[in-house]
C-alpha cells in the first residue's frame, strides 16, 4: 500500500468511526423514541428522518453548506466564538457522513426496540428496575443486535460515501480527501493503478462490514432467519 492510499484509508476509517459515533447516539436515541412515542405526527417525522436514504447525497451536501457555512447563523456564530467552521475539514466530512447513514442506523434500531418483548421489560419494572437502568440492563441487551447490524451498515455507507463529502468538505489530500473521492481523483488524472489499489481496499472494507453485520442480525440483511 502506497502513501496516498495509506493515508486516505485512515482518513476515511476516521471519517467513518466519528459518523457512526455520531449516530449511535442521535440514530439509537430517535429510534427509541419513536418505537416507544406515540404522538400526532409520529409518520411524518418518521418520513422525515428516512429521508436521507432516498435524497440525493449532493442535495444533503446542499443543505449542509446552507447549514454550516459561514454566511448561516450557525456557522457565523462557530467562526466568531471558537475560530472553526465545518467546511472543508474531516470534522465537516464526518458530519455529511453522518447524515448520510442515519436512516440505517435509525431504521434497524427503531425496528429492534419495537421487536423487545414488552412483557420483559414489565416484570423488570415489577422487580424494581426502572428508568436508565431498564434501558440499559434489559431493552438495549435484547436490541443490541439489531442496533449494532445498523452501525455496521452505517459504517460502511460512511466508508464509501461522495456526494455529500464532497460538497461540504471538498478534496484535500491528507486532510479531507476519502477514499472514494480519492479514488475520483485518481481516475480525474489517468492514475489507474492508484485508483485500482484504492478500489479494492474500499471494497474489501465494506465487504467485511457487511459481512458482519450478516452474522449479527441475517434476518434483517438476506432473508434469513437468525
Amino acid at each position: 500500500m502506497n502513501g496516498p492510499a495509506a493515508i486516505a484509508l485512515l482518513l476515511s476509517l476516521k471519517v467513518a468511526l466519528a459518523a457512526t459515533c455520531i449516530n449511535l447516539v442521535l440514530g439509537v436515541g430517535a429510534g427509541f423514541i419513536l418505537a416507544r412515542s406515540r404522538f400526532i405526527g409520529r409518520d411524518v417525522l418518521d418520513s422525515l428522518l428516512t429521508l436521507p436514504m432516498v435524497m440525493p447525497p449532493t442535495v444533503l451536501g446542499y443543505y449542509l453548506l446552507v447549514l454550516l457555512g459561514r454566511r448561516s447563523a450557525l456557522g457565523a456564530w462557530l467562526q466568531d466564538s471558537f475560530g472553526f467552521s465545518f467546511i472543508f475539514t474531516w470534522q465537516g466530512a464526518a458530519i455529511a457522513a453522518a447524515v448520510v447513514g442515519f436512516p440505517l442506523v435509525f431504521k434497524p434500531a427503531r425496528a429492534a426496540f419495537e421487536s423487545v418483548d414488552g412483557q420483559l421489560e414489565q416484570a423488570a419494572r415489577v422487580l424494581g428496575v426502572s428508568g436508565f437502568s431498564l434501558f440499559f440492563r434489559v431493552t438495549l441487551p435484547l436490541a443490541w443486535r439489531g442496533i449494532l447490524a445498523g452501525l455496521l451498515l452505517a459504517f460502511a455507507r460512511a466508508m464509501g460515501e461522495f456526494g455529500a463529502t464532497l460538497m461540504v468538505a471538498g478534496s484535500i489530500p491528507g486532510k479531507t480527501q476519502t477514499l472514494s473521492i480519492a479514488v475520483y481523483e485518481a481516475v480525474q488524472a489517468g492514475q489507474d493503478s492508484l485508483a485500482n489499489e484504492l478500489v479494492v481496499l474500499t471494497s474489501a472494507v465494506c465487504v467485511a462490514v457487511l459481512l458482519i453485520a450478516g452474522r449479527l442480525a441475517p434476518g434483517r440483511i438476506n432473508g434469513a432467519r437468525p
